[in-house]
Formats: C-alpha cells, sequence, structure tokens
C-alpha cells in the first residue's frame, strides 16, 4: 500500500509516545482523543463515534465504517466493561492497530478509556497505579468518571488524578450520574466541576453530563435533553469544554442530529446498538433492541452470528438469568465462538455495524471528510501534542480546599434525585 508523504509525516510525528513504543513499524495512525475533538470542531457543528469496542467484529465493522467515511472516530471500552469483555483497558490498542494495519485504515483513531468509574474516595489509590499502566498499554485518551460522588469529591478525585494523566492525551470528566436518570445535570454543578479544575491548571477536552439518557435499551423515548444540553454548553463555553454524549444507542436520529448541531458535543458514545447489530438481533432504525411480546430479543434470519451460536448465546443467559441489557455479559465466554465462526458469517456480522455505523458518521454526525482536518492539525501543529483547548480563567485562591467545601454545601442545598449506576 502507497502513502502520501503527508499521512508519512503523521505517521512519524502525531503518534503519540506510547503509541510510537509499543508499534514501532506500525502503518496505523493512532492518535490523541484531542486530535479527534479538534477534527469535528474544526469541521464545526460535528461529532464522531466513540464505539465502544465489546467484541472484535464491533471494531473492525467500526474502523472499516471511518475509512468509508473518510471520518476520525475514536474506540473505546470503559472500566465495567472489561469485567464481562475479553476486550480491555490494556489490550485495545492492540486490537485497534492491528486491525488498521490488517485492514488499512488510514484515517485517525484515538483509543480511549471510557468511565474510568470511581465510587469511593479509597478507590483513588488503586486509580494512581491503573491510569498510568492503560497508558503503558496505549490507551490515548481517558475518561475519569467520579460522577458517582457528590460534586466535592468529584472535583477532588479529578484533581487528584489529573497529574497521572499524560498532558498530551484526551481527557474527559463527568457530572450528574449520582443522581440517577431521574436527576439531571444542572449548569452549576457542571460550573463547579470545571471552574475548579481550571483554577488548579486542569483543562478537559471532554464534560459529560447526565442529560436524559440511560446506558444499555431505551425503554423509552424521552431521551437526550437537547436544551438542557445547549444550555450548559453555553455556559461551559468560555473553557474552551466540547460534550461527550454517552447512551447514544436507540435514540432517534433527528435528536442525535441536533445534538450535533446545536450544542458542543463532538464525541458520541456507542455501545449497546453496536453489539446487538453485531450479534444479528433486531433492532429499529435507531439501534434500540426490539423484543417479542415475552420480552425477549428476536433474532434476524441470515444475519449475525450463526443460528447455532444464537442457540447456545441464549440457553446461556437463561441458565446465568442474563435478561434485557444483561445479555451484555455473553461478551467474554461467547468471544472466542464468534471468532471461530465461518468467515462469510463474521463477514456480514462485520457489515452489519460498519453500514450502520457509516450511516450515523455521514447523515447524522455530519463527520464524514474529517480525517483529512485531523491530519491537518498533527502537521500544523508539528507534534502529537496538540496543547490544551482552555487557560486559566478562575483565580485558585477562590479554590482553595476549603472554598470547595463551602461552595459544594450550595450545590448540596438543591434535591437529589435516585441514585444512578450507569457505567457503560
Amino acid at each position: 500500500m502507497t502513502y502520501s508523504a503527508d499521512y508519512e509525516k503523521a505517521l512519524e510525528i502525531g503518534r503519540p509516545p506510547n503509541i510510537q513504543r509499543l508499534f514501532p513499524h506500525s502503518k496505523a495512525l493512532v492518535v490523541s482523543g484531542k486530535v479527534i475533538d479538534r477534527a469535528m470542531l474544526k469541521k464545526t457543528k460535528a461529532m464522531t463515534i466513540a464505539a465502544n469496542g465489546r467484541n472484535s467484529i464491533v471494531i473492525r465493522g467500526t474502523l472499516k465504517a471511518a475509512q468509508r467515511a473518510n471520518a476520525a472516530v475514536i474506540i473505546e471500552i470503559a472500566k465495567s466493561e472489561s469485567t464481562y469483555c475479553l476486550i480491555n483497558m490494556w489490550n485495545i490498542a492492540r486490537y485497534v492497530d492491528t486491525f488498521c494495519n490488517e485492514l488499512g485504515i488510514t484515517v485517525p483513531v484515538a483509543v480511549h478509556a471510557d468511565h474510568f468509574g470511581l465510587k469511593k474516595q479509597g478507590e483513588i489509590p488503586k486509580a494512581k497505579i491503573d491510569v498510568p499502566s492503560m497508558f503503558d498499554a496505549g490507551i490515548t485518551s481517558v475518561a475519569i468518571d467520579a460522577s458517582h460522588l457528590v460534586d466535592e469529591e468529584n472535583l477532588f478525585a479529578n484533581l487528584e488524578l489529573s497529574p497521572f494523566i499524560p498532558s498530551w492525551a484526551g481527557y474527559e470528566t463527568e457530572v450528574g450520574e449520582i443522581k440517577g436518570k431521574e436527576g439531571l445535570s444542572t449548569a452549576e454543578e457542571a460550573l463547579f466541576l470545571i471552574q475548579g479544575l481550571n483554577a488548579h491548571g486542569v483543562f478537559p477536552d471532554w464534560i459529560a453530563l447526565n442529560n436524559g439518557t440511560s446506558h444499555g435499551i431505551e425503554a423509552s423515548d424521552s431521551g437526550i435533553d437537547v436544551e438542557l444540553t445547549k444550555k450548559i454548553h453555553t455556559v461551559l463555553e468560555p473553557y474552551g469544554i466540547s460534550g461527550a454524549q454517552h447512551g447514544t444507542s436507540g435514540n432517534h436520529y433527528e435528536r442525535l442530529k441536533r445534538i450535533a448541531s446545536e450544542t458542543s458535543t463532538t464525541k458520541a458514545n456507542v455501545a449497546t446498538a453496536l453489539q446487538m447489530i453485531s450479534w444479528g438481533v433486531k433492532v429499529n432504525e435507531f439501534g434500540n433492541a426490539i423484543l417479542d411480546e415475552e420480552g425477549a430479543f428476536i433474532k434476524v434470519p441470515d444475519a449475525g452470528v450463526t443460528d447455532d451460536v444464537w442457540s447456545e448465546m441464549v440457553a446461556y443467559a437463561q441458565k446465568n438469568g442474563f435478561k434485557g441489557g444483561n445479555y451484555k455479559n455473553l461478551n467474554l465466554p461467547f468471544e472466542n465462538k464468534l471468532l471461530a465462526q465461518p468467515r462469510k458469517i463474521r463477514e456480514r456480522m462485520e457489515q452489519a455495524v460498519e453500514d450502520f455505523v457509516h450511516d450515523l458518521l455521514v447523515t447524522w454526525f455530519n463527520a464524514a471528510d474529517t480525517a483529512p482536518l485531523a491530519l491537518d492539525l498533527i502537521l500544523r501543529k508539528g507534534s502529537y501534542d496538540l496543547g490544551p483547548k482552555g487557560s486559566t480563567l478562575e483565580d485558585p485562591a477562590q479554590w482553595t480546599r476549603e472554598k470547595i467545601l463551602e461552595r459544594a454545601e450550595v450545590l448540596h442545598k438543591n434535591p437529589q434525585a435516585p441514585g444512578g449506576n450507569y457505567d457503560d
């Protein structure tokens, strides 16, 4: 395969140090999450997919869709997914690099550790070991998700872990999950987190909000609250932070199009839909699984896995009490069985994922032809490190530990909804 001079130069200067060390002879342009974010901003009113690679088929199909759309994309896996998928935060970069080289993928791809969740302060010491180890293994972007903690502890956790994230890497933070799906994020909460980080010289690339979606299978069409998202992004605009949209699976396309065109969102996570489509589960046009009268999934004939493998999967799920979204737990025990199917079967699984992702990228996300924009950003900067988008606006003296605790007391007076637990 022949590569352009610009692409060869981008390979030389645009791959972060960990990627250069791990894959010295690779022709895959694995980049920082910052590069993907900036490419969407450069196009304007665009966001790209952050595909949760729960199985090899999903990763391959997404990469092929990105190449076809000439779009810069993100492949990710969440901390919780690493407990029920063979693919995890310590091997996903190797999958991405291998598949990019095999398939001739030349679009820029970031490898993101999503929802690195912290549900109590006692988990931070272990996180100080885990986060650097993930970057050692090829991660180029990370989401520190302490949103299950109260506001001040969320801020403190981000401040404590930020020194362990390379300055060149993509960095996502999150707010609002502690309140569950009935208690949406507020501008006050988001400002508290971003201003507190800003005062200490920490400038995340993305913020994820609790803005109306659940993770997994959508049981209703309430979905993303676009107006709330717009309001919060407007308030955060001086801090140069983009939005990361979680819970994208199952949402109406027009709602996703509005998120791309009317808010500052540049990253849209898609997990459950891609998993179901790869298996051959019947979904609606938005990727949400369709259930029969008894609440069971419907297998599409001549799509996804073989009928024999699907029967095994259903039997295993029934034996272990898996229903609905908990079918995600089939990923780990069945990854090898998916790969052991005939090539024709694997190819139709990939093709289904590719077609679905391509439609998202081109028709709804406005991400087509963002790959050259990402390449240009690297070449113009002459580096893998694009630097921060934000600058210090807040007075550190107003954001000492004592003052943070005082500010948090005001937020705590707001009613809190039932707790949430949305890891994926």
